[in-house]
């Protein structure tokens, strides 16, 4: 019987939808036209337009975050992909799987110096776990799969493939479609888990650092089970602060930027860390200091699922190469024999978290202070709300005030890339139209991605966005203002009104200022039933969740 026959770009279409795929965002162009016209006359895969490539590779992003398969982004050649890159960094910073599909010049063209033409190996040889291009088409499928089952293994990351424009159009057997990648997940060695419970026995203040490779129902059950069972407090890495209860009385706090000395002081007084589905770079040990980098001051245990990470930075007494939830339930298994000092302990260390969590929202000359609506918001909100942070202090207040019980949805970036506010609100609004979405942004990162309330429009998506404008790039000028005091250079920021801004593009606007009814403002922001922005008029003396400016210069003058 004869073999039928069909493009690679509608094979390729199909291989995507057995993988997984079913929502791809791009920015058209003419360098993968055929791939855009195979997806024409399908229904597995909605393709998502988005009106700039930062932003659909953030959307790309934020949509692996919620689903654990790989984030779908496809652009055009040369400045489509250089576009995109702030995508790629960040799923590489924040372990993401994505797989970025690139339109690249004929192969008639290649080598030439063609319009728009990059080789992209060399662009992102450095950020993806790996790059293809394709030449002919009859590898294209098999291409597909094997970038795509890449991008979730081991560690996972960004992966590309660059299309040639005129492959795409190259005939290829309708051979079967591949099965989608089932992940292996390794079970941790017996005597590993019996040298973490020798370890853990003699230990009278351990502590558990929690990455975002728990971030599953699985592995917040398994955490939880495991704190609880040997009584060891829980502390969480940077803008993964929803995967266990804060309001446990083994919460240790929140290891992300600029955490007060006390509490870092408190955990460094640990006799073991236990660092749990975290590659332990160098926000969640604040600077290589917790544990201390290269040698440990105390036992260290490393869980995680990718022998390659294990060891590159510290001494590491027990690497263990396995699936983190695994690990935490073979350890809670075995019989605990704590220490009457560890509840001591735990206490210390819970008392120190709270402590820190109090702040001032006492309004400023310059404006509101942003905590008391981040306050009100997480008072008010569903509790099943998911929570977008953008980068920026202003996201301090939105750690410290929400009530994180261990079930609810985030996302933030880890990598620190400014602009995730609202492109992650859009895509988890798309994701899920039923559930209340709150997309937190400062006036910086707004404006840099803030055109994609555009594509939310488009689609019907109904994200809720939330905006403190204080007229400055604030955790520049924090640094500013701590390095170089009262000499501020290029972080004033002019803004249009925001909520004018919002309603131009059909949301319905609203806006916060000193003296208004913050509580009133917040609850017709969250009962409007569409896609809504909140202004928040925000002081910049209020510098962030636990400084002022002028506290900051009173500080350093005493240094």
């Amino acid at each position: 019987m004869e073999q039928a026959t069909t493009r690679a770009a509608d094979h390729m279409a199909k291989v995507l939808a057995a993988l997984g795929a079913d929502r791809m965002f791009c920015v058209p162009g003419e360098s993968y036209l055929s791939f855009l016209d195979a997806l024409h006359d399908q229904s597995a895969i909605e393709t998502v337009v988005c009106r700039h490539e930062g932003g659909a590779a953030m959307m790309a992003v934020a949509d692996a975050k919620l689903t654990g398969r790989p984030g779908l982004l496809a652009v055009s050649r040369g400045p489509g992909a250089t576009n995109a890159s702030i995508g790629l960094h960040l799923a590489d910073q924040d372990a993401v799987p994505l797989v970025c599909l690139i339109g690249q010049v004929a192969r008639f063209e290649r080598g030439r110096g063609a319009f728009q033409e990059v080789d992209y190996t060399q662009m992102f040889g450095g950020i993806a776990k790996g790059v293809w291009e394709v030449t002919e088409g009859t590898k294209l499928a098999e291409t597909v799969a094997r970038a795509w089952a890449l991008a979730l293994s081991g560690t996972p990351g960004p992966v590309v493939i660059a299309l040639p424009e005129d492959m795409l159009s190259d005939t290829v057997d309708d051979a079967a479609l591949p099965a989608p990648v089932r992940v292996p997940r390794a079970a941790p060695a017996p005597q590993d888990v019996t040298r973490a419970a020798e370890l853990l026995k003699g230990a009278e203040r351990p502590l558990v650092i929690a990455g975002s490779r728990l971030d599953s129902q699985a592995g917040r059950r398994a955490l939880a089970a495991l704190a609880k069972a040997h009584g060891i407090p829980v502390a969480l890495t940077f803008k993964h602060q929803e995967i266990f209860d804060n309001g446990s009385p083994l919460y240790a706090g929140h290891l992300g930027f600029k955490i007060p000395a006390p509490l870092v002081k408190t955990l460094q007084k640990a006799d073991l860390i236990l660092a749990i589905g975290t590659r332990m770079g160098d926000t969640p040990s604040q600077g290589y200091r917790l544990p201390k980098a290269p040698r440990p001051d105390q036992p260290f245990v490393h869980v995680w699922p990718d022998a390659d990470v294990l060891g590159q930075v510290f001494e590491t007494d027990l690497p263990v190469a396995a699936d983190p939830a695994l690990f935490c339930d073979a350890l809670t298994a075995l019989p605990s024999d704590a220490p009457p000092a560890r509840a001591d302990w735990a206490a210390e260390v819970n008392a120190m978290a709270r402590k820190i969590a109090a702040f001032d929202a006492t309004d400023q000359h310059d404006g509101l202070n942003f905590g008391a609506v981040a306050a009100e918001l997480a008072r008010q909100a569903p509790r099943d709300s998911i929570v977008v942070t953008d980068s920026g202090n202003f996201s301090g207040w939105v750690h410290l005030t929400w009530p994180w019980d261990g079930t609810q949805q985030a996302i933030g970036a880890a990598g620190g890339a400014m602009g995730l506010g609202v492109p992650g609100a859009v895509a988890a609004a798309l994701r899920h139209p039923d559930k209340t979405v709150l997309g937190f942004a400062g006036d910086g990162g707004l404006l840099m991605t803030g055109n994609e309330l555009a594509t939310a429009m488009a689609k019907g998506a109904k994200p809720k966005i939330v905006v403190s404008d204080n007229g400055t790039y604030g955790t520049i000028r924090l640094h500013q203002e701590r390095d170089h005091p009262n000499r501020v250079s290029g972080t004033d920021l002019v803004n249009p009104d925001f909520t004018a801004w919002a309603e131009a593009f059909g949301l319905r606007g609203f806006r916060i200022g000193a003296g208004d009814d913050i509580a009133g403002i917040v609850a017709d922001f969250l009962a409007h039933d569409g896609p809504a922005l909140l202004s928040v008029r925000s002081s910049a003396e209020a510098i962030s969740a636990y400084v002022t400016i002028s506290g900051l210069h009173a500080r350093m003058a005493k240094s």
